[in-house]
């Protein structure tokens, strides 16, 4: 497994930790901010900007870094004040499901931590304060949030009533980046991330990207924005014409992406509140054998539920078909569905470090204002859309009874 994907979409900021003196050097230890009778050192800082770089997150680093442990201690001194305190063993499943939704285990996301200088009770801390605060926010206001069938269809309806979208056209690279050849990548992509003319960044696809597109220098198409990973939308309608994005870690891999140009098209339905997707394990990876099995299963199938015929008599793991909002879905495998219309298939993905080609299949978006929208999924996205406004004007009147220095 590779690089974590950014995940600061998943979970709000939470409260840093505080270590012992001998592993921290001089001056770490020393206060920047005070809330309340409570402080945040310098090592917490540290370690709050290393998490956000880790989870490519744009903008001023030390300043949101900043703002989000204030938000933790205030949001810390709240839960203390009521007296909730997670349970260890519901605060090792919270661990465990944070690093699963980047599509690696535990220990190996507590291994990418460790590479890049973030101690693992830092993570400790970050998935507790998340988890604690979202069931208190539950707890204390799941009663006052009443959604009406009204509520729903008018969310249903307004969902449906935009006619245009914003488009992007890009370039793209992604960099192959195995543990052995890691280093090397990240090198490459630094260099590549600064390029601002369209003929370098072609020229550089041609050269070291692993994708089928590097054959025309990483041009894509016109695709809505929404088809791109939640987590790098933004990131892309930042760009002017010619920019490139910083590197974003993948799976084995390093992805850049290039402006081209941005419009507005005609909106046939709303941007997709889940995904579904079927991935066909084939052993072997790259090799010759394994792609003359995905072209075997590509020539034999039409849809999803083809492949269970392909994977009968199989050990059931050969085979996975999911649905998720397009914020879970690990970022190597969202970036390939982005490219996708139902039916259609990639075998550009591996895992087990290149020996298991993902014969990847996407199955059907599912647009919000569609027919066929699950009422209940609205009504559940509306309850927490609610609920995290009842959160954001709770931490506002926190903050506004405290007392803050060195924010």
């Amino acid at each position: 497994m590779g690089a974590f994907r950014n995940m600061a979409t998943l979970l709000g900021l939470v409260l840093a930790t505080t270590f012992g003196t001998a592993s921290l050097g001089q001056g770490q230890l020393t206060p920047v901010i005070t809330i309340n009778d409570r402080v945040v050192t310098q090592f917490e800082l540290s370690q709050r900007i290393r998490l956000l770089e880790l989870f490519r997150t744009p903008g001023d680093l030390n300043q949101q870094a900043r703002t989000g442990l204030v938000e933790d201690r205030l949001k810390q001194q709240e839960m203390a004040r009521v007296g909730l305190q997670l349970p260890d063993t519901a605060l090792q499943a919270a661990m465990e499901e944070f690093a699963a939704r980047g599509n690696v285990t535990l220990p190996q996301f507590l291994n990418l931590l460790s590479q890049n200088g973030i101690q693992e009770q830092s993570l400790r801390d970050f998935v507790e304060v998340g988890t604690s605060w979202r069931e208190y926010i539950r707890s204390r206001f799941g009663g006052q949030v009443t959604i009406t069938d009204a509520d729903v269809e008018r969310a249903i309806a307004a969902r449906g009533n935009a006619t245009t979208e914003l488009q992007v056209a890009l370039n793209e690279i992604i960099i192959a980046a195995p543990p052995d050849r890691a280093a090397q990548a990240q090198r490459a992509a630094t260099q590549i991330s600064n390029m601002r003319s369209f003929a370098a960044f072609e020229s550089a696809a041609r050269q070291v990207s692993a994708l089928p597109s590097r054959d025309n220098g990483g041009r894509l198409g016109f695709l809505p924005i929404s088809n791109y990973p939640p987590q790098i939308q933004g990131l892309i309608l930042a760009l002017e014409p010619g920019e490139v994005t910083d590197p974003i870690p993948i799976t084995n891999g390093i992805a850049l992406f290039q402006m081209r140009g941005i419009r507005e098209g005609a909106r046939a339905v709303s941007p997709p509140v889940s995904i579904e997707y079927a991935a066909y394990y084939i052993p072997g990876g790259k090799s010759e054998a394994g792609l003359r099995t995905a072209a075997d299963v590509r020539n034999n199938v039409d849809t999803c539920n083809d492949l269970y015929g392909i994977a009968r008599d199989q050990p059931e793991e050969v085979l996975d078909r999911v649905s998720l909002p397009p914020s879970e879905i690990a970022s190597d495998v969202a970036l390939e569905l982005a490219r996708l219309d139902p039916g259609e298939v990639s075998t550009n993905l591996t895992r087990d470090n290149g020996q298991t080609l993902v014969f990847l299949m996407l199955c059907e978006r599912v647009n919000a204002g569609q027919g066929d929208t699950n009422p209940e999924t609205v009504r559940g996205q509306i309850r927490s859309q609610r609920l995290s406004s009842l959160a954001d004007a709770l931490v506002e009147d926190l903050r506004a009874s405290a007392i803050i220095q060195g924010e």
